[in-house]
């Protein structure tokens, strides 16, 4: 007895054993930020998209392909050319995510690397005829604009395969080593010209005022011959007067000073402060 009750146990735990097996099998998960869709083998890809949470499928029938529905970055470097035919090197960085309800027809066209197959394809195309509509100097001043060009143009075409681009920005944009070069240069020249335009003006101002000056000083002169034809000889007397005044003060501070009258060939030795008086 005990041995066939163990025997209808195993047998019962084998069954539910199988019966899980089954059932697991038939699971699938959807995480977070994902989305599904169905192939049937007899009907092909279902309209219908699955989304997150545990969902049953018929096994050997049925297959999920699992699509990641968040924001996604890529990279795409152009080498393509200006108005001016100037060669540039752009790299787009790109934000892209496909639309939810686009899954069945991207899976049916493009697979599950539709990014791969699109985004190199259409990226170049639309960075190609953009960036041919101006000059090299043009994308640098006039880079946000060409963004913003580039950005409209490449949405528009990639609504056209399913999916969605949150964001689109020139992360790099060089030029070839001719117009690098050739930019350096004029860079060299405007520093010259600059400097040179320098000099002129210095020059101009110290001429200025060595002009200035000039007048100044014949002012003076001017000045000076009016007073002496006013005055006569009374003034350079006077000035006389001060200087000999001033020179007398200077030798009285002055020990040992010899006087010498003028009618006299002896020194005498005085005081100072005599001769001060």
């Amino acid at each position: 007895m005990a041995a066939q009750f163990f025997n209808r146990i195993g047998q019962l735990g084998l069954g539910v054993a199988l019966v899980g097996g089954v059932v697991n099998s038939a699971l699938y998960n959807v995480d977070g930020g994902h989305r599904a869709v169905i192939f049937d083998r007899f009907t092909g890809v279902k309209n219908e998209v699955t989304g997150e949470g545990t969902h049953f499928f018929i096994p050997w029938v049925q297959r999920p392909i699992i699509y990641d529905i968040r924001s996604q970055p890529r990279n795409v470097p152009v080498v393509t050319g200006s108005k001016d035919l100037q060669n540039v090197n752009i790299t787009l960085r790109i934000l892209y995510r496909p639309i939810p309800d686009q899954l069945p027809r991207i899976y049916t066209i493009l697979g599950q690397d539709y990014d791969e197959r699109v985004l190199p394809s259409i990226a170049p195309e639309v960075l190609k005829a953009v960036v041919a509509q101006f000059d090299a100097g043009e994308l640098i001043t006039q880079r946000e604009i060409v963004s913003q060009r580039v950005s409209d143009e490449l949405t528009e075409r990639a609504k056209q395969f399913g999916f969605i681009l949150d964001d689109i920005s020139i992360t790099h944009l060089t030029f070839g080593r001719e117009f690098t070069q050739a930019v350096e240069m004029k860079q060299v020249a405007q520093q010259e010209a600059e400097k040179a335009r320098f000099v002129v003006e210095k020059a101009e101002q110290q001429k200025l005022a060595a002009i200035i000056s000039a007048e100044g000083d014949a002012a003076a002169a001017e000045l000076l011959a009016k007073s002496f034809a006013e005055a006569g000889d009374g003034l350079v007397e006077l000035r006389r007067i001060e200087a000999a005044e001033d020179i007398a003060y200077q030798l009285s501070r002055s020990r040992g000073v010899a006087y010498l009258p003028g009618n006299q060939s002896t020194l005498l030795n005085l005081p100072s402060n005599t001769l001060a008086q």
